[in-house]
């Protein structure tokens, strides 16, 4: 569980206003965070992932800030499923083409997020996401689909992403040009269980999940590191964000069972209906990770008309 904090302290972020646990990392280290401390920290096993991958200060819609943001301890679950390409491209901007897994045929996801140890301070984040073939490609969506998954980079486009603190949406809204908003994001995972519920500005139910957690194999850490490249727009101009997760403990489900994938009334719930999935394909839990989420940088996508 995240420490409890009863006390907050206000930081300015290019020019919003958001508080943080005081004492937490974020009000000691601003982004540069002391490893060393990180690494006596219980719930963090290791720290080893960081310490060739130096921060550089960079300028930002949201001032100048260090980047890549580190996040020492995470868990997360996604949930794949098949929807047809029409469906998708009706919510893809037009620069951006579905990864297609067969003609017609499309992966669409729903993502559960705890960020139990971070340079921001504990939250917690779900998104409804759309697997797209990388920017300027010209070959064929297999051949696509063949080297991400070989080569563990997959490429996206993300419809919705909300969050549990006000750092977290000020800094992924304006630093990143993600669509996030706050709300509230319960995200429990373990060996045993995987449980995600979204609420609505009336506290109902958007999306939940609840699961099985699939078996869960463990990696020395650097042995499996993946990565994602998610595209966004940041005033009018496209840009790419790269993440790069270093997988400690994960498992994976394909054709899972007794999924319970609850839709409700919201904006998640509104994104997944419009992409109407067809069929769960698989279900990834990672019960241990650890994540560096790199600043955006300007990408060059080709024109479509």
């Amino acid at each position: 569980m995240p420490s409890t904090y009863q006390e907050t302290v206000v930081v300015d972020l290019g020019g919003h206003v958001v508080t943080v646990p005081k004492g937490g990392l974020y009000d000691r280290y601003r982004m540069n965070t002391d490893l060393d401390e990180v690494a006596r920290d219980p719930r963090v096993s290791s720290v080893d992932f960081f310490r060739r991958m130096p921060k550089t200060m960079v300028d930002s819609r949201i001032g100048p800030t260090l980047t890549p943001n580190f996040y020492y301890r995470i868990s997360t679950a996604r949930l794949t499923m098949l929807a047809r390409s029409r469906a998708i491209r009706s919510r893809l901007p037009e620069e951006l083409a579905p990864l297609e897994v067969a003609p017609g045929f499309g992966l669409v996801s729903v993502m559960f997020f705890r960020y139990e140890v971070c340079d921001i301070d504990f939250y917690t984040e779900a998104a409804v996401g759309i697997a797209v073939r990388p920017a300027r490609h010209g070959r064929l969506g297999f051949f696509d689909l063949a080297t991400g998954l070989a080569n563990d980079h997959l490429h996206s486009y993300v419809l919705s992403l909300p969050v549990s603190t006000d750092i977290a949406q000020v800094r992924g809204h304006d630093g990143y040009g993600f669509p996030k908003w706050v709300t509230g994001v319960d995200v429990d995972i373990d060996t045993d269980r995987t449980t995600a519920r979204v609420t609505n500005d009336a506290g109902e139910t958007d999306l939940a999940l609840s699961a099985a957690t699939p078996a869960q194999t463990a990696h020395p850490t650097g042995e499996h590191v993946s990565s994602l490249t998610s595209y966004t727009t940041i005033d009018g101009a496209w840009h790419s964000t790269l993440s790069q997760i270093n997988v400690l403990s994960a498992g994976t489900a394909r054709f899972p069972r007794n999924i319970d994938l609850q839709i409700g009334q919201g904006r998640m719930a509104e994104d997944l209906r419009s992409l109407d999935p067809i069929k769960t394909v698989r279900l990834d839990v990672t019960t241990e990770g650890q994540l560096a989420l790199h600043m955006p940088v300007p990408t060059s996508i080709r024109s479509r008309n």
